[in-house]
């Protein structure tokens, strides 16, 4: 089992410790993507300085290439990649949905053909689960589906009811072990009755933590947010929450407002890889031509590697010239902003500051990008 401390509370937000046999996350936290074994663009200790406590790994892409089995052969997951500290390895529902071709779903797990080389596959909660303990990870999620949107009350109603049964069975294939735990994934699309239902099923089945999937997938941030304002309050107090696939910064910072405790989400890397930056000022696009001779930094409130030591204009070139270095420092300042931002939610927390704290990330956020050098 995980452990979870709740440290304190300003309104539904919540500050608190979720302990693991690799350490301690401090929540709210933002998980980096590490889809293949590594954060793209990243390295290891690299990621671990800009204040992850933990990355996400990926069952699906992980099964394929290069195979759980040779993983746990290497020594597992951690060992492998060289990541000391926590890992959560999503079940691979979501992949196998939106990436394998000529899918089949019935009542045993989906079976499919690999993106990769059109080989079929088969996976069950069972073997999703296995695939999660040969990798070791600290926090293991349960086989579910992602319900499309939009979707039909009929249609969610049928995704969600699989996914409760197919959480049943992923618990009970759970191995316990000190540090490791297991979270349930509410579904339900933007039904508020299934989303209620969904998550008395995972109550009564009992898990270490709570995610809420099926969100981030075309409903807008509104929609996702009042999912959350009537599902958050169903799920036990005394269990992490965490939400899948979030987002942008102003959805982290909304999302924790209403009870959430752990995120992630490809935006922060993707974006570095893009020439996108996220600065307290909001995103800058590297790639325009306003930039070419700029000499100011992207954030000078940043610390990272990107705001210290290049300006804006070598930035840009690095872009424009499509040069690794490029991606490796816009991806390094990214993290560096989400794991910053999420200090910042922690403190304001501890301190019964979240209002104010939200109120001055919305007025900057709203302010645009300093202006050009005249």
């Amino acid at each position: 089992m995980i452990g979870f401390t709740l440290k304190a509370e300003d309104g539904a937000a919540r500050r608190g410790e979720v302990a693991t046999a690799h350490g301690t996350i401090q929540t709210p936290a933002f998980m980096p993507v590490g889809t293949a074994a590594t954060v793209k663009a990243m390295r290891p200790e690299d990621v671990a300085a800009t204040g992850a406590d933990i990355i996400l790994g990926n069952t699906y892409h992980l099964m394929l290439r290069p195979t759980a089995e040779r993983i746990a052969a290497l020594g597992g997951l951690h060992k492998f990649m060289n990541w000391p500290k926590a890992i959560l390895t999503d079940s691979g529902g979501f992949q196998v949905m939106s990436l394998s071709e000529l899918r089949k779903i019935d009542e045993k797990g989906v079976t499919f053909r690999s993106h990769l080389d059109g080989a079929k596959m088969e996976v069950s909660p069972e073997r999703s689960i296995e695939i999660q303990h040969l990798l070791g990870s600290d926090i293991t999620m349960a086989f579910d589906e992602c319900t499309p949107f939009p979707a039909t009350l009929e249609v969610a109603e049928k995704s969600m009811e699989l996914s409760m049964r197919w959480a049943a069975r992923s618990r009970d294939a759970f191995k316990n072990r000190d540090g490791m735990g297991i979270f349930g994934i509410v579904q339900g699309s933007v039904y508020p009755e299934l989303r209620h239902r969904s998550a008395k099923a995972l109550t009564e089945i009992g898990f270490d933590g709570y995610a809420v999937g099926g969100l981030a997938v075309g409903e807008g941030q509104d929609a996702m947010f009042a999912v959350l304002d009537y599902t958050v309050p169903a799920l036990p107090r005394d269990r992490p929450r965490y939400l899948m696939g979030v987002g942008k910064p102003s959805d982290l910072v909304g999302a924790v407002t209403r009870g959430i405790d752990m995120f992630d989400c490809v935006m922060p890397t993707r974006s570095g890889r893009t020439a996108q930056a996220f600065t307290h000022r909001g995103t800058v696009n590297l790639r325009n031509a306003r930039h070419a001779d700029d000499t100011r930094p992207l954030d000078e409130k940043c610390g990272c590697h990107a705001c210290t030591g290049y300006s804006r204009a070598y930035l840009h070139h690095l872009s424009k010239a499509n040069e690794i270095l490029g991606s490796m420092l816009l991806t390094e300042h990214n993290l560096r902003y989400y794991a910053d931002l999420m200090r910042g939610l922690r403190g304001a927390i501890e301190r019964g500051g979240l209002a104010d704290f939200t109120a001055d990330f919305n007025a900057t956020q709203d302010a645009g990008d300093i202006p050009p050098i005249e």
